[in-house]
């Protein structure tokens, strides 16, 4: 089995649109024949271990959420820009346990407040290391780490540390942290993948993040389309029908077939409307994604169904 593409995946879309659930089935896709993925989030909002169906993760753990049927591993982590910041100080500074006492007098709200791109440094400096750990032969170390990233309105900001801290600091640490971080960012090892609805707004914004993300050199490798409305219908077959939505069923009421008729003109508008958006997306020029929306909801089953059919259409990545 060949070796994943990227070393690196990070996952990022508009509030609602399942990104979190799409870095967890990706996760697993990537955890096959032995693989140890690391599943990493950063906004705290308990969104791994609501997917997962257990205890929230605390500070610095890294606990194995579930092994795969191909016999791989996926670890979960949580990162607290709070304890990264401890973390560093007590790496760059030898402050230890006087980096925790600082804390208590609010150092961390004091230097975030002042220098909002230090948070994002924080958060992103942990991912960093995770993915590192590889390069130097660790035994903690992961063949692939995924990201569940903010969302699409703060990726570019959100990953461009460099940007973030040059103001702050132009020497010294913090600068250099921001340097190694943006050269793996930056490298050849990381994708970003862009999650979308096929509506309107999901699909803007998703057009919008990939021109704020062009010019921090940092690669959108692909588009993923979730919770698309299965159909065998063509667009030539989907505007036929839209144009003529009569439907007559012998033996029911007029009222009743009316009814239907308005039901099935609804459902043809909304079908259109999706692969109207697809078209949106196609300037672009990446690769388009779907997954299938199960009404039946998230379950672990159905993230594995999510995590089989991003292997089958992102082989390259899985290996």
């Amino acid at each position: 089995m060949s070796e994943p593409r990227h070393t690196l995946h990070i996952v990022s879309g508009k509030g609602g649109t399942g990104k979190t659930t799409v870095a967890g089935a990706l996760a697993m896709a990537l955890a096959t024949g032995g693989r140890r993925v690391l599943l990493c989030e950063v906004e705290g909002r308990g969104g791994l271990a609501e997917l997962f169906a257990t205890t929230p993760l605390q500070g610095d753990e890294e606990r194995r959420l579930l092994r795969t049927p191909a016999g791989g591993e996926v670890f979960g982590l949580s990162v607290d820009a709070r304890d990264a910041l401890t973390e560093y100080l007590a790496s760059f500074y030898r402050l230890g346990l006087a980096g925790r006492a600082l804390d208590r007098f609010g150092v961390y709200d004091f230097a975030t407040s002042i220098a909002p791109g230090l948070r994002d440094v924080l958060l992103t400096g942990k991912v960093y290391e995770a993915v590192r750990r590889r390069t130097k032969g660790r035994p903690s170390s992961y063949d692939a780490v995924v990201l569940d990233a903010p969302p699409t309105g703060r990726i570019a900001t959100f990953l461009n540390v460099h940007e973030a801290v040059s103001g702050l600091a132009r020497v010294g640490p913090i600068h250099s942290q921001a340097d190694s971080i943006m050269s793996v960012l930056r490298s050849s090892r990381t994708v970003v993948h862009l999650v979308t609805l096929l509506q309107d707004m999901p699909v803007t914004e998703t057009l919008e993040a990939l021109e704020e993300l062009r010019p921090t050199g940092i690669a959108v490798g692909t588009i993923i389309c979730n919770m698309v409305t299965p159909t065998p219908l063509t667009t030539e077959t989907l505007a036929a029908l839209e144009a003529r939505p009569e439907l007559h069923v012998p033996g029911l009421p007029p009222e009743q077939n009316e009814a239907l008729a308005r039901e099935f003109a609804d459902e043809l508008s909304a079908l259109r409307d999706e692969q109207g958006c697809y078209e949106r997306l196609r300037p672009a020029g990446l690769p388009l994604v779907e997954l299938a929306h199960d009404p039946a909801g998230v379950d672990r089953a159905a993230l594995h169904t999510l995590a089989g059919s991003l292997a089958e259409q992102l082989p390259e990545e899985v290996g």
